[in-house]
């Protein structure tokens, strides 16, 4: 597995994050650890400083598995918004922790449950939508 790359995470979504983290449901989880150790390599800036091409929570990104050649788009949502079928993959999950904060070319060795291998590049990113009404998100 290549070394980790750096990775950029926007200070709302860290201290979203950070809460989400502390709480009993998945304080001692594997996941949570896991999402733990990103977020404490990760280069924290405010929103407004994020640059647009980073992944970001709510963000959906397109990335191309450079082992197998598969595109996936996939938008990274909190836990209880999670919905694998319709592209929508939880922080927590693996894959989700991993894309965290990259930023488009930066790349990922990912292993999947069944233990295929995959090289996630990331090759668009598309921010959340700013709610209508102005409210934070």
């Amino acid at each position: 597995m290549s070394s980790a790359p750096a990775i950029i995470v926007s200070s709302r979504d860290h201290a979203r994050l950070d809460a989400l983290l502390e709480s009993p449901a998945y304080r001692h989880t594997p996941a949570a650890r896991a999402l733990m150790e990103e977020m404490l390599r990760a280069e924290v800036r405010e929103p407004q400083d994020m640059p647009a091409d980073v992944v970001t929570m709510n963000a959906t990104v397109t990335c191309v598995d450079e082992l197998g050649g598969e595109t996936h788009r996939l938008t990274l949502v909190y836990p209880d918004q999670a919905d694998a079928g319709a592209g929508r993959i939880s922080v927590l999950a693996p894959v989700g922790s991993a894309l965290l904060g990259l930023s488009v070319g930066q790349r990922i060795d990912w292993e999947t449950p069944d233990g295929r291998k995959l090289r996630l590049r990331v090759t668009e990113v598309h921010p959340p939508a700013a709610p209508a009404d102005g409210a934070d998100r």
